[in-house]
């Protein structure tokens, strides 16, 4: 039943104008601001530990802020899902940095998009298929009876979903070696601690996926950091190079600048990243636990 009602939405969200969905979205934030739930607190806190230095007033306008623009993002995701991807496409206003991208790929080379939870991501997942041979792993969402909405949403511009196993690990690195383009979520947690190391971001030890480092090294793609960000009547595509730090065999290193561009990408639309999610988690976990409610800056 749930799974009917939230295809249902979609489908009646992607009959909105795209400034009217956001609209929408933007009034549902506002609601949870004032519910005072868990998505509040984990965003004030991480806005909290990730800029120290803004006072109290500018932290809380920043938290609200943020929670409007994933208020966005949920409501215009009807729009990007069930809309034909060229009206999606006719959205897309500006795209900034795509030259050295298809410098690479014209050099036979692999390319790896690093996108974090910034901006709209699913609008940049679609978009790298415009270059090529376009590939990106793929888990199933907890709601079966979503699956097909999702796989036919995402592939429809050509990209080729593949499951997070080892068969489809080696298809992925198969095609990076032959100059395809791949897209990962770079801030995500690892479930399990061999998948991660703790690295500075903001400023702040967390847990850290080792897997796109692990990933560049095994096949010399180029690694380009990517994100869609919300403007005015449509989204402005950013692809940044990563630093050459980022390809270095000694893996702290390779985190660390794997943050550092995380960090870069933010600081141009800082309300939009996903600052509800628990991203300063650490492991162990008894290093540190920055969402216990007991947790004070002074701890």
């Amino acid at each position: 039943m749930t799974s009917r009602l939230i295809s249902a939405l979609l489908w009646l969200a992607s009959r909105l104008p795209l400034g009217s969905s956001r609209v929408v979205g933007r009034t549902l934030g506002k609601l949870v601001w004032l519910a005072g739930g868990s998505s509040r607190q984990v965003t004030e806190r991480n806005i909290g530990l990730a800029f120290p230095d803004l006072d109290e007033a500018e932290q809380a306008q920043l938290a609200q802020r943020s929670l409007q623009a994933t208020g966005e993002l949920i409501a215009e995701m009807g729009f990007v899902w069930h809309r034909p991807w060229r009206k999606v496409r006719e959205k897309i206003v500006e795209i900034r940095g795509e030259d050295a991208v298809k410098e690479a790929l014209a050099e036979d080379r692999g390319v790896v998009i690093l996108g974090p939870h910034l901006g709209n991501w699913e609008v940049m997942g679609l978009f790298i298929a415009e270059w090529g041979d376009a590939l990106a792993l793929y888990k199933p969402p907890r709601m079966q009876a979503l699956e097909s909405v999702v796989r036919e949403a995402r592939e429809r511009t050509g990209t080729r979903l593949v499951p997070t196993t080892p068969r489809g690990l080696a298809t992925l690195v198969k095609t990076l070696k032959r100059g395809g383009v791949t897209g990962i979520l770079p801030d995500q947690i690892p479930s399990v601690e061999e998948s991660g190391e703790n690295s500075s971001f903001m400023g702040v030890p967390c847990f850290t996926m080792t897997f796109a480092s692990k990933l560049l090294h095994r096949t010399g793609a180029a690694a380009f950091f990517g994100f869609a960000e919300r403007v005015p009547g449509g989204f402005r595509i950013h692809l940044i190079p990563a630093e050459e730090s980022m390809y270095s065999d000694d893996l702290d290193v390779s985190l660390q600048a794997l943050n550092d561009g995380i960090e870069a990408c933010l600081s141009l639309c800082p309300e939009q990243y996903q600052w509800e999610y628990k991203r300063f988690r650490t492991r162990p976990r008894n290093l540190v636990d920055y969402y216990s409610p007991d947790w004070t800056p002074d701890a």
